[in-house]
C-alpha cells in the first residue's frame, strides 16, 4: 500500500475515532477514556462482546455523577451502554433509593455492593416500566457495574432532552400531558414513583414528538418509605419547568390524575421480595486473568 493511501486510511479511522466509534475491543482506547475502563469492567465488556450484545463500542453519549453513558451497536442494533464507576461513585447519593428499597434491604453496605445492586435495580425498573407502556429504553441486559439498553436515538444522534427543546405553547402542552400520563403508568401499572424527574433526564423524540423516560435507577416501588415524598418532587418539577408555558395546575388535580385507574391498566406483577447480587467473584482474580482475544 502506498504511504498516500495509508495516510488516507489513517485519517479515515481518526474521522471515526472523532465521531465517536472506536475499534472493536480498542481496549487501549478503553483504558484512557472517561477513567471508567477498569480491569473487571473492560473483562465484562470482553465478554458482552463476545455473546454479541456489543459489536463495536463508541464515545460518551453523557456523563454523571455515578456513571457514564456509551453509545455502541450490537445484535440489537443501537445500544447505550451504561457503566457506573465503582471507585468514584457517590455511593452515599444513592442510600435513600435503595437501602430502604424491599427489594434490596439485604445487600451489603460497602460501595462495590450498592454499585452492582443500583444497576440491577435499573434494569429491574426499565422492565417493569417497559412493561407497564411507558416510552423509554428497553432493557437488554446487565451485569455487576454495566447496563446494556436500547439507545434512545437514531443513527448515533441521541434525543434531546426535554430542557433543549424548542417549543410553542402548543407542543408544551402535548408533551406535558404525555409525561404526566407516563407518571400515571409508572405509579398505577408499574407501582413505581420515578423520584429524580425533571426537564433533564426526559427525552424527546422529535421525529414522533414523544417523551421519553430515561435515568430510573433510583425510582422506588410504592411501599418505600419515601414514595409519597419522591412523587412530590416529581411533581413540582414538571409543574416548575411547564410554567413558563403558561401551563398551570393545581398539585392535588396532578396528584388526583397520577392515581387515576382505568379500564386499559394492566397492573405489572411485583417483583421478588429479594434481589439477588452476585458479588462473590474477587476482583484481584479477576485482574490477573487474561483478557479474552
Amino acid at each position: 500500500m502506498s504511504q498516500k493511501k495509508i495516510d488516507k486510511q489513517m485519517r479515515k479511522n481518526e474521522d471515526k475515532r472523532a465521531k465517536g466509534r472506536i475499534f472493536k475491543k480498542d481496549s487501549s482506547f478503553l483504558k484512557a477514556e472517561e477513567n471508567v475502563f477498569d480491569v473487571p469492567t473492560l473483562k465484562l465488556l470482553y465478554s458482552f462482546a463476545n455473546k454479541g450484545f456489543i459489536s463495536e463500542l463508541g464515545g460518551s453519549i453523557s456523563t454523571g455523577k455515578e456513571a457514564n453513558v456509551f453509545y455502541a451497536t450490537g445484535n440489537e442494533g443501537e445500544v447505550a451502554v451504561k457503566i457506573y464507576r465503582i471507585n468514584s461513585s457517590t455511593f452515599k447519593s444513592m442510600d435513600p433509593y435503595i437501602l430502604k428499597d424491599p427489594r434490596f434491604t439485604h445487600i451489603r453496605h460497602s460501595r462495590k455492593d450498592i454499585v452492582f445492586a443500583w444497576t440491577q435495580k435499573e434494569f429491574q425498573n426499565l422492565l417493569r416500566i417497559s412493561k407497564a407502556e411507558i416510552r423509554s429504553p428497553k432493557p437488554i441486559t446487565c451485569d455487576r457495574n454495566v447496563l446494556i439498553m436500547e439507545f434512545m436515538g437514531k443513527n448515533g444522534v441521541a434525543y434531546p432532552s426535554l430542557k433543549e427543546v424548542k417549543m410553542d405553547e402548543e407542543a408544551a402542552r402535548v408533551f406535558y400531558d404525555q409525561i404526566i400520563e407516563s407518571m400515571r403508568r409508572m405509579y398505577v401499572r408499574a407501582s413505581l414513583v420515578h423520584a429524580d424527574l425533571s426537564e433533564y433526564n426526559i427525552l424527546i423524540d422529535i421525529e414522533k414528538e414523544e417523551a421519553v423516560i430515561i435515568d430510573v435507577g433510583q425510582a422506588v416501588t410504592l411501599n418505600h418509605p419515601n414514595a409519597r415524598e419522591f412523587l412530590a418532587r416529581d411533581i413540582e418539577n414538571i409543574k416548575r419547568f411547564f410554567k413558563k408555558f403558561g401551563i398551570e395546575e393545581e398539585t392535588k388535580d396532578i396528584l388526583e390524575r397520577i392515581k387515576q385507574k382505568k379500564e386499559e391498566d394492566t397492573i405489572i406483577e411485583p417483583d421478588s421480595e429479594e434481589i439477588t447480587i452476585d458479588a462473590s467473584e474477587d476482583e484481584d482474580e479477576i485482574e490477573n486473568k487474561e483478557f479474552e482475544k
